[in-house]
């Protein structure tokens, strides 16, 4: 049986689990989402990064590992 990747929240949190959820989807180093959500949401006067952040926040589902 093949596993399918799902986006979802990661129980890797700092806030919500949207950047770590991100990374681990495409497989990419968390720190390093984390940093260029910052220097994104920074460069663009924080509130469109805040307001993706918060939308990704809501329609994001939670992660359940299935064993």
């Amino acid at each position: 049986m093949m596993n399918k990747k799902k986006l979802a929240k990661s129980t890797n949190k700092v806030i919500a689990g949207v950047c770590a959820g991100l990374a681990e989807y495409f497989g990419w180093d968390i720190a390093l989402v984390r940093i260029a959500y910052l220097l994104l949401s920074i460069l663009s006067a924080a509130f469109p990064g805040m307001i993706v952040y918060t939308i990704l926040w809501i329609i994001m589902p939670e992660k359940f590992d299935y064993q």
